[in-house]
């Protein structure tokens, strides 16, 4: 156990361990529970238009019961926060956001909305202790979910409310793993009811409980950004490659006069993946550097990859690097070798 964004958190659960339990995600079923993520929602007439104007991607992509990733950016371009809006109307929103995030979120939305005299009657609340969150994810996870009496057939980051063990839960078909999966929102008082029923049901599956060890080093296969290391007050969404979550389109949001200029000028240091030549592994805040040792770039994140028996990393670097280049990780004053490589590192079956 650990603390995480305040919450006291599982990093493996007994008699598997971090590797059997990646390995269970990539090639069967696992369930998380990431109760500590953030809820909260914005409700009220101009709800779609003021978020709009807030956060990076553009709303009107999306239908009603359809979830969108997004970003919370400052008037500098850094990140609030990353998280995922769920759209019940254009007059009411639910909100997913990073945990120790919440707060702040909740508390800049309402700010901003009491500046702007259309928008003073939205209703913002935090939500954070009133619901749970349980990720299942794997190949196996549309089995488990149809095993649990419900239809599993629904577009990538759609959802939709539905009854499981008696209890109402939203079920949607996103994740943060790169395989197949869903997360279920159900009451926080109906949580440990639903996550019985989850276990029961993945059994047959041979699925496995799974914490934030295996979270982390499969979302980091994936490339996946964590707030706090690839998303950060001082990293934007353009050094992040998360440009295609921005709605380039839309007239204004919070941030995008910064982050148009650095698209354009296409000098900033962006978010690259690294896979290890030898035993090294890269970790965050690890120097990267070019063949004649001079300083390139910053480790963000870094682990051992199960899937590839190597060590992966992503880092912030210099645009001249691409793809197929050869670098150099300063690993406690040794040189490692390590290649700039794609994203994702691990296949992905997620669409």
């Amino acid at each position: 156990m650990a603390d995480f964004g305040g919450w006291l958190m599982p990093i493996e659960y007994p008699g598997a361990g971090v590797l059997a339990e990646h390995t269970a995600v990539r090639e069967r079923v696992g369930l998380f529970d990431v109760s500590h993520l953030g809820k909260a929602r914005v409700s009220g007439d101009g709800a779609l238009a003021f978020l709009n104007s807030m956060f990076t991607n553009d709303l009107n992509r999306i239908e009603n019961n359809k979830a969108q990733y997004t970003l919370f950016c400052n008037e500098s371009g850094g990140v609030i926060d990353d998280l995922i809006v769920y759209r019940n109307s254009d007059s009411d929103f639910f909100l997913i956001p990073n945990a120790s995030n919440t707060a702040e979120v909740v508390r800049v939305l309402q700010d901003q909305a009491s500046k702007k005299p259309e928008f003073t009657g939205l209703h913002i609340e935090n939500l954070h202790n009133g619901y749970a969150v349980l990720a299942l994810q794997g190949p196996r996870a549309r089995d488990v979910i149809e095993k649990l009496g419900v239809n599993p057939t629904m577009d990538y980051m759609a959802f939709s409310h539905v009854t499981i063990a008696g209890r109402d839960v939203i079920l949607c078909r996103t994740g943060y793993t790169g395989e197949h999966g869903y997360e279920l929102v159900p009451t926080w008082g109906d949580a440990e009811h639903v996550w019985d029923a989850i276990i029961e049901a993945m059994s047959p599956f041979d699925g496995l409980v799974c914490g934030l060890g295996a979270r982390d080093t499969l979302r980091t296969e994936m490339g996946y950004p964590l707030h706090g290391h690839e998303l950060t007050l001082e990293i934007s969404p353009v050094q992040a490659s998360a440009s295609w979550a921005i709605g380039w389109k839309k007239e204004d949001f919070q941030g995008a006069s910064v982050l148009r200029i650095q698209r354009e000028e296409a000098k900033v240091r962006t978010l690259k993946a690294l896979v290890s030549q030898d035993r090294g592994i890269p970790r965050a805040g690890m120097q990267v550097l070019d063949g004649q040792g001079n300083e390139i770039g910053i480790v963000t994140s870094g682990t051992f990859s199960p899937s590839l028996k190597k060590g992966i990393g992503l880092a912030l670097i210099e645009p001249r690097f691409v793809i197929g280049d050869e670098v150099v990780i300063d690993v406690r004053g040794r040189k490692s070798t390590t290649v700039i490589t794609a994203l994702p590192l691990s296949p992905s079956h997620v669409r």
